[in-house]
């Protein structure tokens, strides 16, 4: 029973230290030095919409990728982006996404883009309502990353353009009369 117990007890010592060296924490400066954020695209997407009675809601969106600019394959990867409107301290919303998991990125490669919007927007009738308003606010987007137990680095920060990626549907049977 003492050598199966202490069989137990190495094999779980062996375990733990091979786990624990690949599950290496990395400071938030060596995950900032690994990697390039780029091809950013930032604008405002539907988050409900509802033809009648008229309701659209809008949330600022962000879409990027990352580059691996170190030596060594990333993985683990969590992302946090919030966003708030230009001058105000608190937050409009946030997104948390753990974007790069299982397949890591090997050095010098690019991943696939990674998009996230904010949880809570801006609530209109149309998208004209939204498109021809005086009192448009701009907002901004932080961007922190976070790795294998890291502090959270700060990557960047982003206007929220303009450009709304959404179409109303047409009203039913406006198509008809079109064709005539």
């Amino acid at each position: 029973m003492k050598k199966y117990f202490l069989a137990l007890i190495i094999s779980l010592s062996m375990l733990i230290i091979i786990f624990s060296g690949s599950c290496k924490t990395i400071t938030s400066e060596e995950l900032k030095a690994s990697i390039k954020i780029i091809d950013v695209e930032t604008k405002w997407v539907e988050k409900y919409y509802q033809p009648w009675p008229p309701k659209l809601i809008l949330v600022p969106s962000l879409s990027f990728r990352v580059k691996n600019i170190s030596d060594k394959p990333i993985n683990y990867i969590n992302f946090n982006a919030n966003f708030r409107f230009l001058n105000n301290v608190e937050n409009l919303g946030d997104n948390f996404l753990a974007a790069i998991q299982k397949e890591p990125i090997l050095p010098g490669k690019i991943s696939d883009v990674i998009f996230m919007k904010s949880n809570y927007g801006v609530e209109g009738k149309s998208l004209a309502s939204f498109q021809n308003n005086p009192q448009w606010k701009i907002a901004i987007v932080k961007l922190f990353a976070q790795s294998k137990g890291s502090q959270y680095a700060f990557l960047g920060e982003w206007e929220v353009s303009r450009k709304i990626d959404f179409k109303e549907s047409e009203p039913v049977g406006m198509g008809e009369k079109k064709k005539k």
